[in-house]
């Protein structure tokens, strides 16, 4: 019997999918779940038990936590990288390090298939079928609800006739988490006027007190939370506790899918949107203009090519590079106010910071030069502009 991988979640799609591939292909199905950080242990374990009772041959969980935050979310840091000047790239990241996970395993097991539950409207499909063919090159990769173009309903259906019940009220918003937020999508996600409704959010909205706290990096990376030094992917996890609660971070995010359509997504990303706008404040005191410049042109590419799946192309490594060169001087303390919906950077400390007053002070007489100095600069800065209104004048 020929053995298949299957990126496997728990969820409708994948539930799907262990059936029709043993029961209508006759396939030995291995089911593998990719943790990026955003399954508890007991979650953990209802994925397995789930696996095991949809009759898959074996059921996998790699732990991919620490290695997604070192090979991917530290540059998105980096490059302070939001898609449409919105989106943490929640999914897109994730998606990479899972299609990633599992065709090593794949290989490792001797697979001579590899399936997935991605529809034929999204994003998905492209990321774990580009890098299946780029990692595992000659494994036939399986995608049953694209290739038979089922809804929700169908599925719900086809399992409740196999003797698995699924509650078409779960199945109501598609829920994923991990380590760089949350997406959600529903109905309302389909269309351009509607929002969510707060109970399809996964954390309540409960907090309204007021709290400030505090975030330290070190050459870019986030490593302390209120002066507790606890490394970057715990400070991540514990910020999401801390300010999730207060309704920070939460949008839909609307952009052009690889495929060329318009979609939509919700997302509640309360850590990644701070930690970005933390750095990014913290950057702007630590480097310089050109820095920041050419950071921001570099890291624009950086994020829209991860978010389409090449994520393995050379160039992303030489783009990190760069982004890592450019954090030599990004350490410093960062303050935060968090309040209910929203978050106020209130200001760092940094012994790198350049808005120094032993230079001077903006809007006040500076420290080192003259007034005649700025007439001389002046007069050269511009000289290329007033040559051309002499030369081209008509007065």
């Amino acid at each position: 019997m020929k053995k298949v991988v299957l990126a496997f979640s728990g969820g409708l799609d994948t539930s799907f999918c262990c059936i029709y591939l043993s029961k209508d292909l006759g396939l030995e199905v291995h089911s593998v779940v990719v943790n990026t950080g955003g399954f508890s242990a007991e979650e953990i374990k209802n994925i397995e038990a789930r696996a095991y009772e949809l009759g898959v041959k074996s059921h996998t969980t790699i732990d991919e936590t620490e290695n997604y935050y070192r090979d991917t979310i530290k540059y998105l840091i980096f490059g302070n990288v939001l898609k449409n000047a919105t989106y943490p790239l929640s999914v897109s990241a994730e998606r990479v390090c899972q299609a990633t996970a599992i065709a090593n395993y794949a290989k490792k097991i001797g697979a001579e298939s590899v399936a997935h539950g991605s529809t034929g409207a999204g994003n998905d499909q492209v990321r774990f079928d580009m890098i299946f063919n780029t990692l595992i090159p000659g494994v036939e990769i399986i995608t049953p609800i694209r290739d038979l173009k089922l809804s929700r309903e169908a599925e719900i259906d086809y399992l409740a006739q196999h003797g698995f019940p699924y509650s078409a009220e779960k199945a109501k918003y598609s829920i994923n988490k991990g380590l760089w937020g949350t997406s959600v999508g529903g109905a309302e996600t389909l269309t351009s006027n509607q929002y969510l409704p707060e109970s399809a959010w996964p954390t309540a909205a409960t907090s309204t007190e007021p709290q400030t706290v505090t975030i330290d990096f070190e050459k870019g990376e986030p490593v302390a939370l209120n002066g507790e030094k606890i490394g970057a992917v715990k400070v991540i996890q514990q910020l999401q506790d801390l300010a999730q609660p207060y309704g920070i971070g939460r949008d839909i995010h609307v952009g052009d899918t690889i495929i060329g359509i318009k979609g939509r997504v919700g997302f509640e990303a309360a850590a990644p949107i701070i930690l970005v706008k933390a750095h990014h404040t913290l950057e702007k005191h630590t480097l310089t203009k050109w820095q920041l410049a050419w950071k921001d042109q570099i890291a624009g590419f950086y994020g829209n090519w991860m978010h389409e799946g090449q994520m393995h192309d050379p160039v992303m490594r030489d783009i990190e590079a760069f982004l890592s060169s450019s954090q030599e001087t990004v350490t410093g303390r960062v303050i935060v106010e968090l309040h209910p919906y929203r978050f106020v950077i209130v200001g760092i400390e940094s012994e790198h910071d350049l808005m120094n007053n032993k230079f001077g002070s903006y809007g006040e007489m500076n420290e080192g030069y003259t007034g005649d100095d700025v007439k001389g600069f002046s007069k050269i800065f511009g000289n290329q502009t007033i040559i051309w209104h002499k030369v081209n004048s008509k007065g």
